[in-house]
């Protein structure tokens, strides 16, 4: 295994060319296995192909910003003539350019199709190399970018297991996976570019989810946009083995989050293995949001959730717990959390508190998430809330050791 580090710029120019000519047209390393990268400047791309040979299987290069476009394409297509038995490739901040864009799909469609187990490369394919990537019978990881209005083959990929697709129009790709060849699913990433069209995109997802086996098998939920959208979560309560649910949006241009105590309800329900759950960006300062009702469930249905993400209606956390009345009596075993949950990390971003209300909202967090290590926050109103939990957590600490000391004692 070989690691470039050309950020300290060891190795000059001068150098390797010596080292190619000391070589001729043998390998450098010609036991090398795994080749990796980053930053590759302009001037160590063109000796690329003195450190990778037919033992290669593992290639990961990441371009450096403004690399010369002829350079990196002609090296992309020496690849697999390099490395006949390519297992993995990660290609990462590819030139823009047709150019690329070409030399990328001849490199795929001369890879060895029965070897190709990880494909992630940031570059659109032309509809040749795409007919040939999406019916790859080892390939397990797929990254790839989708331009335009892109249509897929009909997908057949046995062994895939996770799935990157960034994309820049409508949701119509999606089709080529209606019916798909599918083995194990487990964790899917969608990336839309800003002019994307995403309004429909969970009840198109959960359409063709629904004619693949999909359902049953995917843990891993990611949706990341940089625009406002107001997600339609009932489509997803089908993926009842979700562990990890990540839909992030912008509150930019004004709060787009819809999220309340009824949804987050219906997915804690829906998805009791959830370990990671972020609906929204970074919370913004709008007085909405989830409440205590919304907290507890959470608390009880999903006793491993570790991270959460989630605008929260503070108000309505303090005016549920400082009312006379104890809130929900008809359902009084649904108020009180679950001992074990495993909350640690709480992001609440600008989420704005009442006046005087940090007592109130730290001990209301630790009862209901009582191993909670970590709140995020960018209003420095949460900084009164994290100190007095952190207070609290201490005495605790010291009354639990005073405790087993003094029964030590009596023993």
């Amino acid at each position: 295994m070989l690691e470039v580090d050309t950020s300290q710029d060891l190795i000059a120019s001068d150098v390797l060319s010596a080292l190619q000519l000391r070589t001729g047209n043998e390998p450098l390393l010609p036991r090398l296995g795994t080749f990796e990268c980053g930053e590759t400047t302009e001037a160590l791309i063109p000796f690329i192909p003195l450190f990778l040979s037919s033992s290669t299987t593992d290639i990961n290069i990441k371009f450096a910003a403004n690399s010369p476009i002829v350079t990196v394409a002609s090296t992309i297509v020496r690849l697999p003539m390099l490395c006949p038995n390519i297992r993995a490739l990660t290609l990462s901040f590819l030139p823009r350019s047709p150019v690329v864009v070409e030399a990328v799909s001849e490199m795929l469609i001369a890879c060895n199709r029965d070897t190709l187990q990880e494909f992630l490369v940031g570059s659109p394919l032309t509809e040749e190399a795409r007919g040939v990537l999406y019916k790859l019978p080892k390939l397990r990881r797929l990254r790839t970018v989708l331009q335009g209005a892109t249509l897929l083959p009909p997908v057949a990929l046995p062994s895939l297991t996770t799935i990157h697709v960034r994309y820049s129009h409508g949701n119509e790709w999606l089709q080529g996976f209606r019916g798909a060849t599918l083995g194990g699913l487990n964790a899917v990433v969608f990336s839309p570019s800003g002019s994307a069209r995403i309004s429909d995109f969970l009840e198109e997802f959960r359409s063709v989810a629904l004619t693949i086996p999909a359902q049953n098998t995917l843990s891993h939920f990611t949706f990341r946009t940089s625009q406002s959208w107001n997600p339609n979560y009932w489509s997803l309560l089908i993926f009842k083995q979700l562990t990890k649910l990540d839909i992030e949006f912008s509150c930019y241009t004004g709060c787009s989050s819809r999220v309340d105590d009824d949804i987050v309800i219906r997915l804690a329900q829906a998805m009791p293995k959830l370990e990671i759950l972020r609906l929204g960006g970074e919370p913004c300062r709008a007085p909405t949001g989830v409440t205590l009702k919304g907290l507890v469930t959470l608390a009880r249905r999903c006793p491993h959730l570790s991270k959460l993400r989630i605008h929260l209606r503070v108000e309505g956390l303090v005016e549920a717990t400082t009312s006379a009345e104890p809130p929900y009596q008809s359902e009084h075993a649904a108020v009180i959390p679950r001992a074990n949950c495993a909350l640690m990390v709480l992001q609440v971003g600008q989420t704005p508190i009442p006046e005087q209300a940090a007592l109130t909202v730290a001990l209301t967090l630790l009862h209901i998430f009582p191993g909670i290590l970590n709140i995020e926050y960018v209003n420095l109103q949460w900084k009164g809330v994290v100190e007095t939990m952190k207070l609290f957590k201490r005495i605790g600490g010291h009354v639990h050791h005073a405790r087993n000391a003094h029964i030590s004692y009596l023993k």
